[in-house]
């Protein structure tokens, strides 16, 4: 079968086109820039891509073509598309008829840690020998790719509630149809599909409607919006997860006072069941763990193997990512791009370098940070830094630079890369630890950070 893919060079929507290239068929897409990395990955497997929407691209006709999400009517691709009769479909809607179905599919569903979640249930999977296939939104440092079809068993998928496509407005994770499912956190987002909290809460409870009732729902227990949403109706049987242990809490931790979450113990119905010891910090991250085990156990995994595997754990491309060092300054890249993600990843940073200054620097990329929802909530947020460094172009459409003025002698504001870059040259020094916070790539903010403090002549990575 002929796939073509439109929007081909986003992390989804190329990873849909690994998997179908793995399971036989050819595979062309397009995308309005493709560049490197996705599409060298991509024409390493042999996919031919076409630069822009062109309608020409629809010659030769493919057998069916598969439209992702950031396509809009008005394409000249889409429009030709629409006036044909070649079958057409999203990628979720693709994806759950032509490789997931008969699967046991593990979805990874929430506002915040949804990648490295993902990832590490992958990975207990694949450390217990059952070779799953997944698709996570970022790289895992034990497979260093971010799909693969894997032995057609067990699938593990970051299930996104962001619309499937032009034609579809439901969120993705309704098309995957996860037997196991892990509802991470739930907060409001998204504010360019979605107009309040209740409407996010409503998509979620349209999945929890497609959980079977021998299938399992690992939920976080301390957060009050999942405890509103499952009272819509729950069909399936549960377990929570939480940081503390409770009377209704199934998986929970113990962590040493003022501990950085690099070892703690996973309490199973308040009980030990075994010692984690891992690279990653942060209670947000124990909690991805605790979450990952319970699933992982659900298809058969013992909680001792979970464990064992977390040891072995790699971590996640720009997930609290140590970029490099030099001159005695450590430079980090995080994906965290909403307030509890950012507070999160700073306290994980603080409980581990402890009395050594924090430079925070953070782009608003995300389509909810440039409509302004979080303006309010930015500066407490980012609290636990010494300095930080807010990126306000004047092109944003509010002003990021309030942020930095809330933040009193601590904050800075820049409106340009080159701006931005001389401020942080002329200010931090040895020992301090700069954690640059975007969704995108920052105009390669880090590499050129690390060149120029290592005099031009690259940075110890």
């Amino acid at each position: 079968m002929h796939v073509h893919i439109l929007g081909i060079c986003g992390t989804f929507m190329g990873g849909i086109a690994a998997i179908a290239k793995a399971a036989g068929h050819r595979v062309t897409g397009s995308d309005k820039n493709v560049y490197p990395p996705m599409s060298t990955q991509l024409e390493a497997l042999g996919i031919e891509l076409i630069q822009g929407f062109d309608a020409a691209q629809l010659e030769p006709r493919p057998d069916v073509v598969v439209v992702g999400n950031v396509m809009t009517r008005g394409a000249p691709v889409i429009e030709a598309l629409l006036e044909s009769d070649i079958p057409y479909t999203s990628g979720p809607e693709w994806l759950a008829r032509e490789v997931l179905s008969g699967m046991h599919v593990l979805g990874v569903s929430g506002t915040h840690g949804k990648t490295t979640t993902s990832s590490i249930l992958a990975w207990i999977l694949e450390y217990a020998g059952l070779n799953p296939g997944f698709l996570i939104g970022g790289v895992p440092g034990n497979f260093s790719v971010s799909a693969r079809l894997g032995g057609r068993k067990y699938f593990v998928i970051e299930a996104d509630e962001y619309d499937t496509a032009f034609f579809d407005k439901r969120a993705k994770f309704v098309h995957y149809h996860s037997r196991t499912i892990i509802l991470n956190n739930l907060e409001f987002d998204h504010a360019d599909i979605y107009e309040n909290l209740g409407a996010i809460q409503k998509q979620f409870h349209h999945l929890v409607r497609t959980i079977p009732a021998s299938g399992r729902i690992l939920w976080n227990g301390a957060d009050e919006n999942l405890k509103k949403t499952l009272a819509m109706g729950v069909w399936t049987p549960r377990e929570a997860f939480a940081r503390e242990a409770g009377a209704d809490i199934g998986w929970s931790l113990d962590v040493p006072e003022g501990g950085d979450f690099s070892k703690f113990v996973v309490l199973e119905s308040g009980k030990p069941a075994g010692t984690v010891k891992w690279d990653l910090l942060g209670a947000h991250n124990a909690e991805n763990a605790l979450a990952a085990i319970g699933a992982a156990r659900h298809a058969g995994v013992p909680v001792a193997q979970s464990i064992a595997a977390l040891a072995e754990f790699k971590g996640v491309k720009r997930r609290m990512e140590l970029r490099g060092e030099a001159r005695g300054i450590a430079v980090y890249d995080d994906f965290a791009h909403h307030p509890t993600a950012i507070a999160t990843t700073l306290d994980g940073l603080r409980r581990k370098v402890g009395s050594q200054r924090i430079v925070a620097v953070l782009e608003a990329r995300s389509a909810t940070m440039k409509m302004g929802v979080h303006r309010d909530t930015l500066a407490p947020s980012l609290a636990v830094a010494d300095a930080v460094w807010m990126f306000a172009p004047p092109d944003l459409g509010w002003d990021a630079g309030a942020v930095a003025r809330a933040l009193g002698s601590k904050g800075h504001a820049a409106t340009t890369l080159d701006e931005l870059l001389k401020g942080l040259l002329a200010s931090v020094r040895a020992g301090d630890q700069v954690l640059i916070m975007s969704n995108g790539g920052f105009g390669g903010l880090h590499g050129k950070l690390l060149d120029a403090l290592s005099g031009g002549e690259g940075a110890k990575a």
